[in-house]
């Protein structure tokens, strides 16, 4: 044995020297993580700090297969400890996403389809609870318009159906329609926030929002189309609609994503799955307040505008082509490329 402990004791020190770089360099990575969190870390720590922590555990298994002394043990025992808590402890869940960001770095019109067809189970439940409902709204009013002055005053509702009586033959005034656009803006992206954020509530109130919103819509398009305006309304909507409710079925979908991830994290804690989906929950509402800003451009100058109602209908239905395809094709090949 003290033959044994002689020739342990210069392989120890070689095995030292040799190591000692790459356990200083983690020990520092591990200092910096516990000052100032995982978010400080730049692209080369984040790259360095996994494979020093398996080389170091290989070290610490070579230490006490050799037998080397207690004190070399010890420390390099501690150090494997605290490495494995900032990679896999409360902040190592922020270091993986932090590492999948960095690895999935794509630009947002290729992660904003991705991450919707990732929650297509939401997003086609956000569909139906908003669309379901407003054809049922839509059928009921035009068969009973009365009905539609349960869910909006009459005050409103008879002028609205005045206006789309008469038609947009004299187009809107440049002024009037940037008014327009900054009223369409507030108006649409407060009913998509909320459609996104009461989803927090399990799911359930970006289901009512959506339910909601879409019998209102409904019922008002269907007491439009009762007073004899459909033609002129129909086409008003179709030039912007595929935008702006998509972006609201969108939200919804997103709503819902976020409050399931609540109510069913299956064998995470509550906070490890929503971190899990905060990623594709944000580009997904970023994208679709993207996409209310484009329909209320095209609302307050396109839709009202003098152009003939036959070429508004032509471009609206190729509006709702390439947003159809854009969320079902665009980004499915570069990945593997």
């Amino acid at each position: 044995m003290r033959g044994a402990a002689r020739i342990s004791r210069p392989t120890e020190i070689a095995f030292t020297e040799a190591r000692r770089s790459d356990w200083e360099e983690l020990e520092a990575l591990v200092i910096k993580a516990t000052r100032r969190g995982l978010s400080r870390f730049d692209a080369r720590d984040t790259a360095r700090l996994s494979p020093l922590y398996r080389n170091v555990c290989a070290d610490l298994a070579r230490a006490r297969s050799s037998r080397y002394s207690a004190v070399l043990v010890d420390y390099l025992d501690g150090l494997v400890g605290q490495a494995h808590t900032v990679l896999y402890g409360q902040e190592g869940r922020l270091l993986d996403g932090l590492l999948r960001r960095r690895e999935d770095n794509d630009p947002l019109h290729l992660a904003f389809p991705r991450a919707v067809r990732r929650r297509w189970r939401a997003m086609l439940l956000s569909f139906a609870l908003f669309f379901v409902p407003m054809f049922i709204g839509m059928g009921l009013t035009i068969a009973d318009p009365h009905l539609a002055f349960r869910v909006a005053p009459e005050s409103m509702l008879r002028p609205l159906a005045e206006a789309y009586t008469h038609g947009f033959d004299g187009g809107r005034d440049a002024s009037e329609g940037v008014l327009m656009a900054g009223f369409y803006v507030n108006n649409n992206v407060g009913i998509a926030l909320r459609c996104f954020a009461l989803g927090v509530f399990g799911g359930l109130g970006s289901a009512i929002v959506l339910v909601q919103n879409g019998l209102t819509i409904g019922a008002i398009l269907g007491y439009v189309i009762a007073q004899g305006a459909g033609d002129n309304i129909l086409t008003f909507i179709l030039g912007h609609g595929s935008f702006e409710l998509g972006a609201i079925v969108i939200a919804g979908g997103a709503g819902m994503s976020m409050g399931w991830a609540i109510v069913a994290p299956g064998d995470k804690t509550r906070l490890a799955s929503l971190q899990a989906v905060a990623k594709d929950l944000f580009v997904v509402v970023v994208g679709a307040a993207l996409m209310l800003l484009v329909a209320a451009g095209i609302e307050a100058f396109w839709s009202p505008s003098a152009v003939p109602s036959g070429i508004k209908r032509a471009v609206g239905g190729g509006f709702f082509v390439l947003v159809v395809l854009y969320v079902l094709v665009a980004g499915r090949g570069e990945r593997a490329r």
